[in-house]
């Protein structure tokens, strides 16, 4: 086995994850009616990557997928709650680096290490049940400690008005108490705290903008005078699962969202604002951030990766949150920035995958990546290497309480086209030059008829391929079973065995 690249010669890591954002909600990427100037820098100093996709439209597994290098067909994480197997930060602390979670990993069991030294653990905005209890959560004990009550659906179904907001409400106790505020702030007070000689890998889990939209009054303000795309509407009825997930958001309020099946145009833009200067919100955290590295001097030999797990449909195609196929659920920001050690200013175009930042990582830190992985470095391609880009990317999701229509969807899209297939249902097909809103199926179009049938292919020579090539993950998941989270993995799987 290769050793690990001396600690002396490797960086710091900063890995920052938001919850549930969209890829426009970037003005440096084009989304011009955005306020997002730390972003925006960041972009202009770094690695703006603009086609970047999750391998699933929810958190659990795209997080899952993320942290092991592996699709989640392979992981076995495909529903939220489902338990994880690995993660490579058990690979990243055995090479000798300091592993810290601030906020939320959506891990499960939800407690566990996996592979952090220390987990100081905030979890989702809206938590209106108690199944998990508020000591295990830096959130709640900060809201009992100063005997205030944490917002939640709980909380917001007091309202007179809560049936028409659309899950948008203005943010009303201590800003430094907001979620997109407290995560970032901690791990900033991490930072000033730290005084470990190895190097650190730091994730940074803000909540946001993840509903409910609840930006503070001054965050709101910078979109008074706003005017965000108004949300897509279809030409033609949604595929039946994609009907049942629009059921299943009308008949509950998920993350205190009370959908409407006709929702007036005031109410649309409201809730795109909310969410809007939710991110503005989580730019400004960034940028005290960013400050803290300065002021430690550690800027020059720090890597800062920003990104999110998945999008939110905002009311595009009628939909709510994620769990569809559509560009605004499952493609992603993404950001790569490190002044001292990465040249900027560019923007990479190529079809890249959200868990293509886990091998990244490890070719950073300089820990040899597992031939098992699934997952690409970005790592060559950073460092201004020529590198072949993916011709195809995929995303997979099962059925469950919300996505209740189908029992399997799953997604695989090329430079040009983009094919959904449902397990036992009509899919979808885009051609994305020529309708980029995804509003005209071509499933059933003679003309387009070629063009599905190679893109179905695609999808059965990749899980072929998936199968053969993972074969020594399965088998030490089988050999580790639940406890294979708790303790990092032995050689065998390390060498793909």
């Amino acid at each position: 086995m290769t050793e690990p690249t001396p600690k002396a010669e490797r960086p710091n890591i900063i890995f920052v994850i938001t919850d549930q954002q969209r890829f426009d909600t970037i003005a440096a990427g084009g989304a011009s009616w955005m306020h997002t100037p730390v972003l925006d820098r960041m972009a202009r100093e770094g690695v703006l990557f603009s086609r970047m996709y999750c391998t699933s439209p929810s958190c659990a597994p795209s997080r899952a997928s993320l942290f092991s290098g592996t699709y989640p067909h392979t992981n076995g994480v495909m529903r939220n709650d489902e338990p994880w197997a690995f993660s490579w930060v058990q690979m990243l602390s055995a090479s000798g680096y300091r592993c810290v979670n601030v906020g939320k990993m959506h891990t499960h069991p939800f407690e566990d290490a996996f592979g952090f030294h220390e987990r100081h653990v905030v979890e989702n905005k809206d938590r209106a049940t108690r199944r998990l209890p508020f000591y295990l959560d830096q959130w709640d004990k900060a809201f009992w400690a100063r005997g205030l009550e944490k917002p939640s659906r709980i909380t917001y179904r007091r309202r007179a008005d809560y049936a028409e907001r659309l899950g948008a409400f203005a943010w009303e106790l201590p800003a430094d108490l907001h979620s997109d505020n407290f995560v970032p702030d901690m791990a900033r007070m991490w930072l000033d705290a730290c005084e470990a000689a190895e190097p650190f890998f730091l994730q940074i889990g803000i909540p946001g903008p993840h509903p409910p939209y609840d930006p503070t009054p001054e965050a709101l303000a910078l979109y008074d005078d706003a005017e965000p795309p108004r949300p897509i509407r279809d030409d033609e009825p949604l595929p039946a699962p994609l009907r049942a997930l629009r059921q299943s958001h009308l008949d509950v309020d998920h993350d205190a969202i009370v959908h409407l099946e006709d929702p007036s145009d005031a109410q649309l833009m409201r809730q795109r604002r909310h969410y809007a200067a939710n991110v503005s919100m989580i730019d400004a955290s960034i940028g005290r951030l960013l400050e803290t590295l300065d002021e430690r001097g550690l800027t020059d030999n720090t890597v800062v990766i920003f990104t999110s797990d998945h999008g939110d449909s905002l009311n595009d195609h009628g939909l709510s949150q994620k769990w569809s196929m559509y560009e605004h659920s499952v493609r992603v920001p993404a950001l790569v920035w490190a002044p001292g050690l990465i040249s900027g200013g560019r923007v990479v175009d190529d079809l890249v995958s959200l868990f293509d930042f886990g091998p990244t990582i490890l070719d950073l830190a300089g820990v040899p990546v597992p031939e098992w992985m699934e997952a690409r470095s970005l790592a060559p391609g950073l460092a201004g290497e020529e590198t072949e880009p993916r011709r195809y990317i995929f995303a997979e999701h099962a059925g469950d309480r919300i996505l209740n229509g189908t029992a399997y969807m799953t997604m695989v899209r090329d430079d040009r086209f983009k094919l959904v297939h449902f397990a036992e249902h009509p899919g979808q097909l885009f051609d994305l030059d020529a309708d980029p809103d995804e509003r005209r199926n071509l499933w059933d179009d003679p003309a387009y008829q070629a063009d599905k049938a190679r893109l179905l292919q695609a999808i059965l020579d990749w899980r072929i391929e998936s199968g053969l090539r993972t074969q020594g993950w399965t088998a030490a998941a089988i050999r580790h079973g639940p406890d294979a989270g708790r303790t990092p993995p032995g050689s065998a799987r390390q060498a793909g065995a």
